[in-house]
């Protein structure tokens, strides 16, 4: 339950900044609740992650952004939600550690990165299909990049963190209950 949670949430960072006029922000917690949610369910989940997504997706670029949509043009990006959920899946399952959240954060915000910008550097005609286009295309996106990294880590953090250390402040309080008993 709390997977799927962590799933509406995760749409509605991307749908609420519209609503309220903040995208400049360029907070989502796409990156992040999807390693949750593959942390947290099977495999086959991640279909209904790539589902709500997709649909997301199509919202913002219809009503939102008014644009034709042309779900060729969001085939990586849908296979990137799929393969973030399953490295929540693989990676987090039943053992998140910081070094694993951190690593598990730093290869979906990067490879988003690589693999979206390449796609812009393809698809759009805003840059030449040259090294330097190519090159030009990711320092360009190098802002938001950064803002997918912090928005990732803060995310991941915060819901494969806050668990651990509300059990060690159970532990530390149990401890000193204890300790107060036998005095």
């Amino acid at each position: 339950m709390a997977a799927y949670l962590v799933l509406l949430f995760a749409v509605l960072s991307r749908l609420l900044p519209h609503a309220f006029s903040t995208t400049s922000v360029g907070f989502t917690a796409v990156g992040g609740g999807l390693l949750f949610f593959g942390a947290r369910r099977s495999r086959w989940h991640a279909i209904a992650a790539v589902l709500a997504l997709m649909a997301t997706d199509y919202y913002l670029t219809t009503h939102v952004y008014s644009f034709a949509f042309h779900p060729s043009a969001y085939l990586v990006t849908w296979a990137w939600y799929a393969a973030v959920s399953l490295i929540g899946h693989e990676v987090l399952q039943g053992k998140p550690s910081m070094l694993r959240v951190t690593g598990a954060v730093l290869a979906s915000s990067t490879s988003f990165f690589v693999l979206s910008n390449f796609m812009v550097w393809i698809g759009d005609g805003l840059y030449p299909h040259t090294v330097s286009g190519l090159a030009t295309c990711y320092v360009a996106a190098i802002p938001f990049y950064a803002n997918d990294v912090m928005s990732t880590a803060v995310t991941a953090g915060a819901l494969f963190g806050l668990p651990v250390l509300a059990a060690n402040i159970a532990e530390s309080v149990r401890e000193a209950q204890n300790s107060q008993r036998a005095a």
